[in-house]
């Protein structure tokens, strides 16, 4: 009988496996295909004839280690800027004891309800006033202004459940507060740090909206906004766009991957205790 049982539950598994990979599985076999067999003759299965020309094509065709490197660019800066300014402040308001320190998470937190498009046109004449328009400088400051709310409260809720009497214990021993953030905070926090620079960076290597509004120089543009290059007036290159969009994947899989261990442990409740 739980021979039985364990069959179907891993039937169950197997099943859910299947469907979550599928649709990875179905980018690729759809990036090595031509329009016809997209469309027509084979949508779903394994190409019929493995065509790597799409790949070569997008690489050459169109302008996409431009917009790869573009996006890389703007996601690393992001990331970076988002993760150094959010762990100070978070340490600040869950540590420290100062005037207004209420006040000042309660307006950090009211950030993350602001819809972006409420307050696109003041952002754009923002963008305009400072001479950043067509530069990295439009999309890097707003990406990591919209990026602070929400790592910071992630931070904030995570150094809220680590013992104060692990600082203590490294002040007694003659630690500063810059010593004892850095060799006992940040360590601590580095499985949601992980995890917040997956999310981060693949909220920024993604992001559409603001890009194909501040953004009209082809050489500046990211990857999402290449995409539209793909599209022609009489007909549409599917298969390249399937490769580039395979392309576009990657470096998120091996974030994940080198990733995988931090993000698992952040998952847990008392894992910021544990690192």
């Amino acid at each position: 009988m739980k021979k039985t049982i364990a069959v179907v539950l891993q039937s169950f598994l197997w099943i859910y496996f299947l469907i979550s990979v599928y649709p990875l599985l179905w980018m690729v076999f759809y990036s090595l295909k031509n329009n016809d067999e997209i469309f027509v003759t084979n949508p779903f299965g394994i190409p019929t004839h493995f065509r790597i020309e799409n790949y070569v094509n997008a690489w050459n065709k169109f302008s996409m280690p431009i917009y790869i490197g573009n996006s890389a660019l703007l996601a690393t800066l992001t990331t970076i800027g988002v993760i150094v300014i959010s762990v100070m402040f978070a340490y600040a308001i869950a540590r420290l004891r100062w005037k207004f320190r209420e006040a000042v998470r309660m307006y950090m937190i009211v950030g993350m309800f602001i819809p972006m498009p409420v307050i696109i046109i003041p952002l754009a004449i923002i963008v305009k006033d400072f001479h950043l328009t067509n530069t990295y400088g439009a999309l890097l400051l707003p990406y990591v202004a919209f990026g602070l709310p929400f790592a910071s409260m992630v931070f904030y809720g995570f150094l809220r459940g680590v013992p104060q009497e692990m600082e203590e214990s490294a002040c007694m021993d003659g630690a500063s507060i810059y010593r004892a953030f850095f060799r006992i905070i940040v360590p601590i926090l580095s499985p949601a740090i992980a995890t917040l620079v997956i999310l981060q960076f693949l909220g920024t290597w993604n992001e559409y909206f603001l890009a194909s509004i501040l953004i009209t120089d082809e050489r500046l543009m990211t990857l999402p906004i290449g995409l539209i290059y793909f599209q022609g007036f009489h007909a549409t290159d599917w298969g390249g766009m399937g490769a580039v969009m395979t392309i576009a994947s990657l470096p998120m899989v091996v974030l994940y991957l080198i990733f995988t261990d931090q993000v698992e442990r952040a998952l847990t409740v008392s894992s910021a205790v544990k690192a």
